[in-house]
């Protein structure tokens, strides 16, 4: 388990690489390494969530990325709305590294970069909008409990946005949300990817 990209510290041999990805209009430059979820490009669930996410939709106020890695996803949101300050949290000692130098090198400045195993670390219960590309090989109830709690760090109105493959349990986190939110909207299906979007009512 010590390599898989969830854990703090991956055993794998650092292997560090630079590429450059243009996420929703706007080109990055990325660090990142062996032993960080999809070290060789944006995936495509992220991408798409960037896509998707319109953040005028959102309430006024601050952001929390999930499972953050190297901080693509956090980062283009952050680039999204330069008002809000968009946290940043990983498990994995090696991607935040790597995160906080893709910060500094995009000059990214409204984003916090901290470690948490999930939402351990994360003391604001105030957030408009949390967001996760969760990651599906640490279980499904490392997946679920990202969902459950989240609600415990939202406002009224706030939303909580995933990006879940149908074959690796789109249909299933959606009921989970519909019991922890009452309610839960897929907002996108593409190459078999969902977009799932909770609000929290009360």
């Amino acid at each position: 388990m010590s390599d898989h990209y969830y854990t703090a510290k991956p055993n794998t041999k650092s292997n560090p690489m630079t590429w450059e990805a243009t996420l929703d209009h706007r080109l990055f430059q990325f660090m990142t390494d062996s032993g960080v979820f999809s070290k060789g490009s944006v995936d495509y669930g992220s991408r798409l969530l960037i896509e998707t996410v319109d953040l005028t939709d959102f309430p006024s106020g601050d952001l929390l990325d999930v499972g953050c890695g190297y901080g693509p996803m956090g980062m283009a949101l952050a680039a999204k709305d330069e008002s809000r300050v968009v946290d940043m949290v990983d498990v994995n000692l090696r991607a935040l590294e790597l995160a906080k130098q893709n910060v500094k090198i995009n000059r990214v400045k409204n984003c916090r970069i901290y470690q948490s195993n999930i939402y351990e670390s994360v003391e604001k219960t105030d957030f408009v909008g949390i967001f996760s590309n969760p990651p599906i090989r640490a279980g499904k109830e490392v997946v679920h409990e990202i969902l459950e709690k989240a609600c415990n760090h939202l406002i009224i109105g706030g939303r909580l946005t995933i990006v879940i493959q149908k074959k690796q349990g789109a249909p299933s986190a959606k009921k989970k949300m519909e019991a922890v939110f009452g309610n839960a909207e897929r907002l996108v299906q593409d190459k078999g990817y969902w977009i799932l979007e909770s609000i929290k009512t009360d």
